[in-house]
């Protein structure tokens, strides 16, 4: 599972540093136009994969989770085919539309590996997994932007499809599920879709979460789209796409070095408390990155954003693995997938629209304030479960 995440991970990165590049040559636009159909084609992908994340985690904890990451891959891999292949943004558009359907993979593969791990090490564990997604999102970019600027933007999409086939293929070959017994009648029980939404509603600090992961993702997600636009504010034409491939290697390459580390920490202080403390240190690094003036200076933040925004997920699925019945982990994990993927739909727009008006900086700007908006949350939350549980056991 570490190689497939790493090859699923490399090949959707290896396109993000040259999408907006993409969409300037295929018709006579404005910058603002560009920013906004760079921020459409980004995140129209995510809001077909708000729809159907819960459907693929049901079905995964029904049927078996490693029958739909087979599925999931090689949808991937077509879908990144035929946009090699278009030539108007408007079909570009549609292809990454299409492409939601198929976009779960590595949330999909979390869910697989969970479901097999003790709850004392979930966080350690995927820590370790994430590690795998993450060296693929490292060298993606850098991958692509020399790619794109050696051989063009088609060559490197057939590239990218052939590199996620070979992933889902691994999953055939290579990985082998195991249902995990459980004695406890509240992991064997059936629950309804119905039942499921409202053990989500019902369970705060786990709701929390959820949306916290929508706002992050508008956060995180607002800038992408418009980074390699950002750094050819700040560097000129010249090897664009690797200094741009560059800026999201050292996003990579923090989280790669700090994600497990956050895991276990998480393991032994709890991953509600870490939480709070990686989303404000995020907003901390984030706002900085509006007043660089060289894109070393980009580089070195975008590192440190890395280092702190790596712990979060793991955190969030090690969270969902210790609290939520066994039987319904994957669905649960595909709602929580559902609210990062509409943060990922709103963040491209959201940030397109406001870099249109207001020039990209203020894009960061917002983003320091949606992170910020969302640790303030959580604590809250946290703050009052811990409160009703003590008031409870002084009741007992």
């Amino acid at each position: 599972m570490w190689f497939a995440n790493f090859l699923i991970a490399g090949s959707l990165t290896m396109i993000l540093p040259f999408l907006s590049l993409l969409i300037d040559t295929m018709g006579t636009y404005t910058e603002a136009q560009v920013q906004r159909w760079a921020g459409l084609v980004f995140g129209v992908t995510f809001v077909t994969a708000f729809l159907f994340s819960p459907v693929w985690g049901r079905i995964g904890d029904r049927y078996g989770r490693k029958i739909v990451l087979i599925i999931l891959g090689f949808g991937v891999s077509l879908c990144l085919l035929l946009m090699g292949l278009v030539h108007s943004v408007s079909l570009l558009f549609i292809v990454r539309l299409f492409m939601g359907l198929f976009a779960g993979f590595i949330p999909m593969a979390q869910a697989f590996i969970a479901a097999q791990t003790p709850k004392e090490i979930a966080g350690q564990t995927l820590g370790s997994l994430q590690t795998g997604n993450v060296s693929g999102a490292l060298l993606g970019p850098l991958i692509g932007g020399l790619l794109a600027d050696w051989f063009g933007f088609t060559y490197t999409f057939i590239l990218t499809s052939v590199a996620t086939c070979i992933a889902a293929l691994l999953v055939v070959i290579g990985v082998q599920e195991v249902r995990v017994a459980s004695t406890s009648e509240k992991d064997n029980k059936k629950y309804s879709m119905r039942e499921v939404v409202k053990y989500i509603v019902t369970t705060p600090v786990l709701l929390t979460m959820m949306l916290i992961a929508m706002l992050v993702h508008v956060a995180h997600f607002a800038i992408q789209p418009l980074l390699a636009l950002y750094v050819s504010e700040l560097t000129g034409p010249e090897n664009l796409a690797f200094l741009a491939g560059m800026a999201f290697s050292a996003a990579g390459l923090g989280n790669l070095l700090f994600a497990r580390q956050w895991g276990k920490i998480g393991d032994r202080f709890g991953y509600e408390k870490i939480l709070i403390i990686l989303i404000i240190l995020t907003a901390v690094v984030y706002l900085p990155q509006a007043f660089v003036t060289s894109v070393w200076q980009l580089v070195i933040l975008r590192f440190l954003l890395g280092a702190t925004i790596g712990g979060i997920i793991p955190c969030q699925t090690a969270y969902v693995r210790q609290v939520v019945p066994l039987s319904i982990q994957g669905e649960i994990l595909g709602y929580k997938q559902s609210f990062r993927f509409l943060g990922n739909a709103l963040g491209p727009v959201i940030g397109g629209l406001i870099a249109a008006y207001y020039g990209i900086p203020v894009v960061f700007y917002v983003t320091c304030g949606l992170f910020i908006i969302s640790a303030c949350v959580l604590w809250f939350m946290e703050h009052r479960e811990a409160k009703t549980v003590s008031e409870h056991y002084k009741s007992v």
